[in-house]
């Protein structure tokens, strides 16, 4: 009996998948820190001209979010559903609250912003750790 023409061969898949899951554990992070830091630029800038300084804080804090996202998604699946999703919520919380102290708000209200969406997102991350399980 002959085998069916579309049959793979072995291996094939899992290094497509190997490939994919590499290229995007770089490309999320680069793309998350060019986004903050092209925000925090736009946010300082307060639409004046660009100077170097104001360049230099997009791209030092875009780099810092991109590095702490990748170090994150190295390590996330080591770590218990608790850690992991407190480790998202710190992180997404610090950011959101450093673009709004950003803006020339209070640093006071720029906490609680950061408190309060770190906060929902440490709860959405516990229920999609928790809820994907091993």
């Amino acid at each position: 009996m002959a085998a069916h023409a579309s049959v793979q061969a072995r291996g094939t898949r899992a290094r497509a998948q190997h490939h994919s899951r590499s290229t995007m554990s770089w490309a999320v992070p680069v793309t998350l820190g060019v986004i903050l830091g092209w925000y925090a630029t736009s946010i300082v800038r307060g639409g004046g001209v660009l100077t170097g300084t104001q360049l230099a804080l997009g791209l030092v804090s875009g780099a810092v979010l991109a590095a702490l996202c990748f170090g994150l998604g190295r390590v996330q699946m080591r770590l218990p559903a608790q850690a992991a999703a407190a480790a998202y919520g710190a992180l997404f919380g610090g950011s959101v609250g450093f673009l709004y102290s950003l803006s020339g708000k209070s640093v006071l209200a720029a906490s609680v912003l950061g408190l309060l969406t770190g906060a929902g997102m440490l709860i959405l991350a516990f229920y999609y750790f928790y809820t994907r399980g091993d």
